[in-house]
């Protein structure tokens, strides 16, 4: 079995007074530096998006070229339960959130990954995010595909499926796939990100613990969430950022670990369990072509024998 070759560069990372700072300027050619925003939420929403928008200058001051912020960060996770007037919650894209932030990326010349909760139309919600780059502007708009419906997470009531498809959001530092959360145990979405051409699959999350859950059950369930995003990576030989809140939110603990992995599934940087924390990484696109050539998965797919991944079942 051919086997990737490389070594992994050390990571930058830790809270927003790491003194390790580096310039864009002085990086070298084809690192990416990366920032992942993890946060506890107030319930005002106007409290998160001004904490965001500090983390996020933080961030680009500690010369991060793209921050992605957490699945719904701008007000606490209101899916454990179904309230219409959660509804309230939901804005246009753009509004008040892509205006807000995207003063924050011209102003720091820096790409954002934003979620958001999306009013589309009346009656009409996507869970949402948008990338908007170095400029203020719009260059992405994601929306979330697979939608769960468990106790705890009854997104169903809130979110109608998604449907801009997968795509890579081309900006100056790279070619950005954004997914959302419950898309991440979807290897079909990995794969047709990456297929699109995106280096970095992103994954604003929202994942958490319930409290009669025992720790042996809490860290099974956290293992089976890394694996199956680090296995994405070596499948498709990308990047893969995953960012989660943290916290304690009615009857959900969130459990952080946000963590970058390389094309070979090595993790780069873990964030703590508890606890804010803005994770800085850096990010050899290099490898990705390194990678590849090593263990050529997209050269060997049997693209003519995959019609049936179209079916719900094959019996």
């Amino acid at each position: 079995m051919r086997t990737a070759r490389h070594a992994s560069r050390q990571p930058i990372r830790g809270g927003a007074g790491d003194a390790r700072l580096l310039s864009r300027s002085t990086m070298d050619a084809g690192i990416l530096r990366i920032g992942l925003i993890q946060m506890s939420c107030a319930a005002d929403p106007a409290l998160n998006l001004e904490k965001a928008a500090s983390l996020i200058e933080q961030a680009a001051a500690r010369g991060a070229a793209v921050v992605c912020l957490q699945e719904l960060f701008g007000s606490q996770y209101f899916c454990q339960s179904e309230r219409i007037e959660a509804f309230d919650l939901a804005e246009a894209i753009p509004g008040p959130t892509t205006e807000r932030l995207g003063r924050v990326a011209a102003a720091r010349k820096v790409v954002v990954i934003a979620p958001v909760f999306e009013r589309r139309a009346a009656g009409v919600y996507h869970n949402s995010a948008v990338v908007i780059d170095e400029h203020g502007r719009l260059a992405g708009h994601y929306r979330k595909m697979h939608i769960p419906d468990d106790p705890g997470y009854y997104e169903k009531f809130y979110f109608a499926p998604g449907d801009l498809d997968f795509a890579a959001h081309r900006t100056t530092p790279g070619a950005l796939g954004v997914l959302i959360c419950w898309d991440q145990w979807f290897p079909e979405a990995a794969r047709l990100t990456a297929l699109a051409g995106a280096q970095i699959l992103f994954y604003p999350t929202a994942i958490g613990w319930s409290g009669e859950m025992t720790p042996a059950v809490r860290t099974r369930i956290r293992n089976a969430w890394e694996t199956a995003q680090r296995a994405h990576a070596i499948a498709n030989g990308v990047f893969v950022a995953a960012v989660n809140r943290t916290g304690v939110e009615g009857e959900l603990e969130f459990w952080g670990n946000s963590f970058v992995a390389d094309p070979f599934g090595e993790v780069l940087a873990r964030a703590a369990a508890a606890g804010d924390e803005t994770l800085i990484v850096d990010c050899d696109l290099n490898l990705i072509e390194e990678t590849r050539r090593n263990w050529p998965f997209l050269r060997d797919r049997r693209v003519d024998a995959y019609h049936d991944l179209t079916r719900r079942f094959r019996s």
